[in-house]
């Protein structure tokens, strides 16, 4: 059996306030501590040094640190950031530091580690346009190599 819908049936479905994209928003995880922690010690060890990226660096501004847990090479792919650890800490290092840096306030959505790869999603809130407000998906990866990460991935674009 077909399915056939025609063009007036679905303006008029539409009309009666059906959204035409519904979304279902995105949300950190209750305890995003939790996330970033596994059975296996390899990947727990890759997983915590995401952990510090997030919190420490990416949340904190403590980039004076970034060396913990960065490489000298640290391979970039974001196109606004050059690689290597002083450029890199040079790009984030002028942000405002947290005097305290205790718990993690970031909403993770998932922290996948596979091989020497560690993925954090986490939900971002954006704004359209039209200046409406939404939530989505941002994903950092890490090559984790020698207990830091050597090489980052992530969506984003040129300015």
């Amino acid at each position: 059996m077909r399915l056939h819908v025609s063009l007036s049936t679905l303006a008029f479905a539409l009309l009666l306030g059906a959204p035409a994209f519904a979304q279902e928003p995105v949300q950190g995880a209750a305890n995003p501590d939790s996330l970033f922690h596994d059975k296996n010690k390899k990947l727990d060890a890759m997983k915590q040094v995401a952990y510090h990226i997030e919190k420490d660096l990416l949340q904190c501004n403590h980039w004076d640190e970034a060396g913990k847990w960065l490489t000298e090479a640290y391979h970039q792919h974001n196109p606004q950031v050059q690689s290597g650890l002083e450029p890199v800490m040079k790009f984030f290092g002028s942000r405002p530091k947290t005097a305290t840096c205790d718990t993690l306030t970031t909403p993770v959505v998932a922290v996948l580690a596979d091989g020497d790869l560690v993925t954090v999603m986490t939900a971002r809130t954006l704004k359209d346009s039209k200046g409406e407000t939404y939530t989505t998906t941002w994903f950092d990866t890490w090559r984790i190599k020698d207990g830091k990460a050597d090489e980052h991935w992530d969506p984003a674009t040129k300015r």
